[in-house]
């Protein structure tokens, strides 16, 4: 017989509640719904100024990856369910203090529209592949003569899909680490980085991607910003807000944090960045790479390391 002295009554394992359902499915997720609003906002952002011949890349070709990205997400979302074939329920029903609702309908919205944005380009991008049937031609014409109003459908929807991806988090009020106004604003902009870091890789136009350069490094201090911001909120809450906030500052994630995601992810990025916009040749894959590994990362710091937070006081 094994005794166990208990000199508290908070924190006793298998006893206080905790909570560990969300795994490796969840952040893959909100990291691939964070990139294709990235790249869809840029699209429809260069379609309303009418730059899509100075930047190509942004509208035909990076766009490309965002009906991808949306459909390995919501594949790995529907992995991670526990009843999945219920999943329908979502939508028979609006709730508009629900995260997950507002969710749920913006992804049912611009998932498609992403598709018909990539299909309004197809004679552009595959120009080995014409299209055989009328209607099918028939439908190119029609979106890219109205692409403007497609672009002007997913810049606000692209905003929207952005900031839910951490809105979804903060939503979670038993959550120390998560309940904090920061993670909206700061989840969009990862995902407008990591959207610009795909278009610095993919992009062969000199000036598109000294523009995204130095969009990017502006995005990349601005995160940096509230980080720092995220931090001290933290440090000057309560009890349970600290030991939240050490999980990530001297706790078993520090090194993914500061490691991964600050510094590979975004200090040697804004670093490399901005030494190419100086006038210094930089392999522009390598600052792009490590904006995209940094932002999966910090994913799976933030959904990990967050449900092992709670109230105990």
């Amino acid at each position: 017989m094994q005794e166990e002295l208990f000199t508290s009554g908070r924190n006793i394992p298998n006893i206080d509640p905790s909570l560990n359902i969300w795994h490796w499915p969840i952040s893959v997720y909100l990291f691939l719904g964070g990139l294709a609003a990235g790249l869809l906002f840029f699209a429809g952002l260069v379609t309303l100024l009418n730059k899509e011949k100075d930047y190509p890349t942004t509208v035909k070709y990076a766009s490309l990856v965002s009906p991808i990205a949306l459909t390995l997400g919501l594949l790995a979302l529907f992995y991670d369910l526990t009843h999945k074939f219920y999943f329908w329920r979502l939508y028979t029903t609006i709730r508009l203090e629900s995260p997950m609702s507002w969710g749920a309908w913006v992804l049912l919205i611009i998932t498609p529209l992403s598709f018909l944005w990539v299909f309004s380009y197809y004679s552009e991008v595959f120009t080995k592949w014409p299209l055989k049937y009328d209607f099918l031609k028939n439908l190119e014409r029609f979106l890219s003569k109205n692409r403007k109003y497609i672009a002007m459908a997913l810049v606000p929807l692209s905003i929207v899909l952005g900031i839910y991806t951490g809105i979804l988090l903060s939503a979670f009020n038993a959550r120390p680490l998560w309940n904090n106004a920061i993670l909206g604003p700061l989840f969009l902009t990862s995902g407008l980085s990591t959207g610009a870091a795909t278009i610095i890789l993919l992009t062969k136009n000199a000036k598109e991607k000294h523009l995204f350069s130095k969009i990017d490094l502006v995005l990349i201090i601005i995160e940096l910003g509230l980080i720092v911001h995220m931090i001290m909120g933290m440090y000057a809450g309560s009890q349970v807000q600290l030991e939240a906030m050490e999980l990530l500052v001297g706790g078993e994630f520090t090194l993914m944090f500061f490691g991964f995601v600050v510094l590979l992810g975004l200090l040697i990025p804004a670093i490399l960045e901005l030494t190419e916009i100086i006038g210094y040749k930089i392999p522009v894959a390598i600052p792009a790479i490590l904006i995209l590994i940094g932002g999966l990362v910090f994913r799976f710091v933030m959904v990990e390391a967050g449900q092992i937070t709670r109230y105990l006081y």
